[in-house]
């Protein structure tokens, strides 16, 4: 290559600019002036901001995901939030669990691993339907309240039925509302249409006093009639099973020999606790068909018992005036309260699962909080005997309480503040209960009648 060449070459070379070229085209044109259209019409798009020539900064934008990845990652999301999520890997507890939860406890070609994967994938959905509500703004929940009591407010006796020539003991309504269950002193318990109290069937096999009757967690929904559907207890130590096609007993549990005065269900179904006037309460395993626990603990007869909603504690009530509250997995009491003067009569924890109410022979009603393990509130509730404590079995929005005053009344939860009084019996309120679909409440008396109260 010759000389000229090699200048020839240098010569064609020219600058390369970097990032913003508006300052050097600004520069060039000042220095080129008007003299072309297409330079004026190039200047009188910059200045009326029709061309943009960029500044050189870089905007990052942000990766689009796909409808069909978000689903993935969420799904991930959802497995990983499960993992952290304890559960058994004892296929009849995932079961057991599964039935609590009124699920499927198997569905086709489903083997235990799935089985448990299902079960994760349901505590996680029921955690973030928890998160959810939280989530509700304050004043929308308030209004809510407000209406619920405003409701409340509203109830009023629509049937008044007389049940039996003895005193009427205890009541409960099915898990789906349709059917009410009375036991009464005469030793005959008795199923009632709902809401028309119409007779369905007598339970005839206890000779003596009947202290308490209940229905099993799943009787009326998965169920078949012919199943072990409730249990009851009596004065002479005797706990009968009962199906809902018979009036016979299908079962005796013996092991009693004195006062039985309560039966509860676990919320898995298959254990039964029964409260003796001999110091202790016993679990019943009625698989297998024995006793699994036989807890003493107080001083003076156990009259009450209630199940914690996911089944891992219990709480009973004692004529020593003391409450317990025990882990069934060890047997041992982890909690005891003491406040009460008199007997304890009542004991019922709210769905919560952190609020336990107890009613007394001292004519108060006393809720503890298991967090701050104490009494957070006693209610003076009545002139008499507090012979039954209840809250509302879907939130806990507010709490009943029945007495020998003759009445029962509505409170409000948290608050405590009446919001009805239910008069109308004649005889000591000796048992109520409230409809799972939270429309009826049901109390029975010593009067022999049992009577249903309904908002207006």
């Amino acid at each position: 290559m010759s000389d000229d060449d090699e200048e020839t070459s240098v010569a064609k070379k020219f600058r390369i600019y970097y990032g913003s070229l508006e300052e050097k085209e600004k520069e060039r044109l000042s220095h080129e002036g008007a003299s072309s259209g297409a330079n004026d019409a190039l200047k009188a798009g910059i200045k009326a901001g029709n061309i943009n020539i960029s500044s050189g900064e870089v905007m990052e934008m942000e990766e689009r995901v796909s409808e069909r990845q978000a689903e993935v990652l969420a799904e991930f999301e959802r497995r990983k939030r499960a993992r952290q999520i304890t559960v058994s890997t004892d296929d009849v507890e995932v079961k057991a669990c599964l039935r609590a939860l009124g699920e499927p406890i198997t569905i086709f070609g489903e083997g235990p691993a799935e089985r448990r994967e299902r079960y994760m994938a349901l505590a996680v959905k029921r955690l973030e339907a928890a998160r959810a509500h939280k989530e509700i703004p304050e004043s929308t929940r308030t209004i809510k309240q407000q209406e619920l009591h405003k409701n409340l407010r509203n109830v009023n006796n629509f049937c008044s039925q007389i049940g039996d020539d003895r005193p009427i003991s205890y009541c409960q309504f099915s898990p789906n509302s349709k059917l009410l269950v009375t036991a009464s002193w005469s030793g005959l318990c008795k199923l009632w249409n709902v809401p028309d109290c119409t007779p369905i069937r007598t339970l005839r096999g206890h000779s003596t006093n009947v202290g308490a009757i209940s229905f099993h967690p799943q009787a009326t929904l998965s169920l078949e009639e012919s199943d072990v559907n409730l249990a009851s207890c009596a004065a002479d130590g005797s706990v009968k099973l009962w199906s809902l096609d018979s009036d016979e007993p299908v079962a005796d549990i013996e092991g009693h020999s004195v006062r039985v005065a309560r039966v509860a269900w676990h919320p898995s179904g298959r254990f039964l606790g029964t409260t003796c006037y001999d110091h202790s309460w016993r679990l019943w395993d009625l698989d297998v068909q024995e006793e699994i626990l036989h807890q003493e603990g107080h001083s003076k007869g156990v009259h009450d018992l209630h199940f914690h909603p996911d089944g891992s504690l219990a709480v009973t009530g004692g004529l020593d005036s003391f409450a317990r509250i025990w882990d069934l997995r060890t047997g041992r009491c982890v909690m005891f309260m003491e406040g009460h003067i008199k007997e304890i009569y009542s004991v019922n924890f709210s769905p919560n699962g952190f609020h336990v109410a107890t009613g007394s022979g001292d004519n108060s009603c006393k809720v503890w909080d298991l967090r701050r393990r104490r009494c957070i509130y006693t209610i003076p509730a009545h002139q008499n005997l507090v012979s039954t404590v209840k809250f509302q079995p879907n939130d806990g929005h507010y709490l009943l309480t029945g007495a020998y005053d003759n009445t029962a009344k509505v409170w409000t939860h948290p608050g405590w503040s009446p919001l009805k009084t239910l008069a109308g019996h004649e005889g000591k309120v000796m048992g109520l209960d409230l409809s799972p679909d939270g429309q009826l409440i049901a109390t029975c008396s010593y009067d022999r009648t049992f009577k249903l109260w309904m908002a207006e």
